[in-house]
């Protein structure tokens, strides 16, 4: 006797249905997966495998142990290259966090105008950073250059031949090629703060600045920790911009830890050294990404909203 399958009732999924629902989603993530392990992970094994051996880049390559990494934990001029990244990354910081929050609320606004500026602030970032270094420097030579075009002494000033302003420049170029970026991050974060709390506030009174202060940075709180991490591990890489604006000079005023890195690498062929350099940028920016987590007190799950 031949039993014959009922069929689900009312209320109960088929069993195609049930397998379909049930299709791990982890198998969406196979092919980001593939793609970091591929290009990230398999590279950075080689980088650590590089990091124990001498080699020129061009022959045969040997196991030497902890020479390269002794060479570059001794060089005097790694604390000075770890100096000058920290320092670009606080000054960096300092500038962009401020400008891209007051642009981010400023474009945040409903109206059309403000959508439109959105638009063309957002042109540096779309700029190759080789080619904005090169308009900076022939705008900034102070024989041909901006200031003496315009007969400016204020501009006219050697600010790529002196350190102190050498350092400013980095940070002026940076900062205003990275700012509408992280105006772009706000000004989303700003939107998704409810407007009744804002209805509310008006009518306690609260004006414009006391709203900012008491609403608007509270509730960006976990943009704020993302915008902060791209941005200090976003100053680990910096590379091309200072290579073609200053090559790491006046001396050594801009003299990078990545710059530091490349040099050691492909200008004097010391590969185990520069791959170390390249290990140490990695451990900087995970410690760097962990310690703004913790700072931030939230779980991965959490955001903006939470207690709104």
């Amino acid at each position: 006797m031949t039993t014959i399958p009922t069929s689900a009732g009312p209320g109960q999924p088929s069993a195609r249905a049930r397998g379909g629902r049930n299709l791990p989603l982890a198998w969406l993530t196979v092919p980001a997966l593939v793609f970091f392990v591929g290009f990230g992970v398999i590279p950075l094994i080689g980088v650590l495998g590089l990091s124990f051996t001498t080699w020129d880049g061009i022959g045969d390559i040997h196991f030497s142990g902890f020479t390269s990494w002794q060479a570059v934990l001794t060089d005097p001029g790694l604390p000075h290259a770890l100096w000058v990244t920290f320092l670009i990354m606080a000054l960096s910081w300092l500038v962009q966090t401020p400008a891209s929050i007051l642009l981010g609320v400023f474009l945040a606004g409903a109206q059309r105008y403000r959508a439109v500026l959105s638009v063309l602030y957002f042109i540096p970032l779309l700029l190759s950073s080789a080619a904005i270094a090169i308009t900076y420097k022939a705008l900034l030579d102070p024989n041909f250059g901006l200031g003496a075009g315009l007969k400016i002494a204020l501009l006219s000033q050697d600010w790529l031949g002196r350190p102190g302003l050498a350092l400013g420049v980095v940070v002026f170029v940076v900062s205003w090629q990275f700012i509408p970026f992280h105006s772009l991050i706000y000004q989303g974060g700003v939107r998704q703060i409810p407007q009744s709390m804002y209805e509310a506030a008006e009518l306690d009174g609260a004006g414009r600045v006391r709203k900012f202060f008491s609403i608007t940075l509270p509730q960006l709180k976990y943009t704020m920790i993302t915008s902060t991490t791209l941005v200090l591990v976003g100053s680990l890489t910096f590379f091309d911009l200072i290579f073609v604006l200053t090559a790491g000079g006046p001396g050594d005023a801009t003299r990078v830890l990545a710059l530091d890195m490349y040099k050691r690498g492909f200008q004097a062929n010391l590969m185990g050294p520069a791959s170390a350099i390249a290990l140490i940028l990695v451990l900087v920016g995970l410690a760097l990404s962990l310690l703004l987590r913790r700072l931030g007190g939230g779980k991965a799950d959490h955001s903006q909203m939470e207690g709104a």
